[in-house]
């Protein structure tokens, strides 16, 4: 019954203040990508787009990106604005001698989501998530569905018309995302997951066969050691919101805390629903969830809209 109501309440064109653009421009703009994100950009093509983290040193997520190619000598990569600018300086100072420059680009493109038919006019068709088509001066990357209902980010310069569609509130957008299943890193967040912790390797985060980049080898051996021992997970409150970086615990154990919010927005059909990092032990007990402290409210496990990664 969710997706009929998806497919009523996710519906249009909604403003997305909360993202910003990082420009790389330059000949080595990908292979310099390539050396500090999790995801290969050097065979990036242009009608795809890539999910990817940028990583400390012990394999914990600074940031996470969409990113996509604009021209030959040029990506793209959207992220939280509440991270861009120590993002942006931390690339930096990577940089060294190769030939690649890093800006910020926020000011010089519209950034809007997209849902239901207003994705479907423009991409015609069910592309696959992470792809990438052009319309007009506008670039659309399709993104995970949100209980089966199409969603995209459209990307322009200023003063390119909005696609046709009605306003989608901002609100619900975010809800939109935490249906996806897909979290991305915010600033409360910075340092708190290796990828897998919000199943990145299993919705197209993390490529394992590509080069070195920081923080590979702890993320490498996470997956192929069969150590993953927290997951993102689906979960709804009922009595109080939660918000990113919100611990969250099992009943009557108050001295350590089992998982962490990733993201949450207010359900249009009552309560909130959020992404939340869970010890899979804890996921198992599912019913002694609590919010923010061993008697705080019940937490209610939900179904992933996707299928986990086993551990190799």
């Amino acid at each position: 019954m969710i997706i009929h109501r998806m497919n009523d309440i996710l519906q249009g064109v909604a403003p997305l203040p909360h993202l910003g653009v990082i420009r790389a421009e330059g000949e080595e703009a990908a292979k310099f990508l390539q050396g500090q994100l999790t995801q290969d950009f050097v065979l990036l093509g242009a009608s795809e787009a890539r999910l990817a983290a940028f990583c400390s040193a012990k394999g914990r997520m600074t940031a996470s990106f969409i990113g996509f190619r604009r021209g030959p000598a040029e990506i793209l990569l959207v992220c939280r604005r509440d991270i861009l600018a120590a993002t942006l300086k931390r690339l930096s100072m990577f940089v060294l001698r190769a030939k690649v420059k890093l800006s910020d680009a926020t000011a010089d493109f519209q950034l809007l989501g997209l849902a239901g038919n207003a994705l479907k006019t423009i991409a015609a068709g069910a592309l696959p998530a992470w792809s990438r088509v052009d319309s007009g001066a506008a670039h659309v990357v399709t993104l995970y569905p949100a209980d089966g209902q199409p969603r995209g980010l459209w990307l322009a310069p200023p003063g390119e018309p909005a696609p046709a569609g009605p306003a989608l509130a901002e609100a619900l957008w975010q809800w939109g995302e935490v249906r996806s299943g897909i979290a991305d890193i915010s600033a409360p967040l910075v340092e708190a997951f290796v990828p897998q912790m919000l199943n990145y390797e299993s919705v197209g985060g993390v490529n394992f066969k590509k080069g070195c980049y920081p923080g590979q080898e702890v993320v490498a051996r996470s997956q192929f050691r069969g150590t993953l021992k927290r997951r993102a997970y689906l979960v709804h409150a009922d009595a109080a919101a939660p918000v990113a970086g919100q611990e969250v615990f099992l009943a009557g154990e108050a001295g350590q805390p089992c998982g962490i919010v990733a993201q949450a927005a207010a359900s249009p059909t009552g309560g909130w629903d959020a992404i939340a990092s869970l010890q899979t032990s804890a996921a198992e007990a599912a019913d002694a969830l609590r919010l923010g402290a061993a008697n705080g409210p019940a937490l209610t496990l939900q179904p992933l809209p996707y299928p986990l990664l086993d551990d190799i």
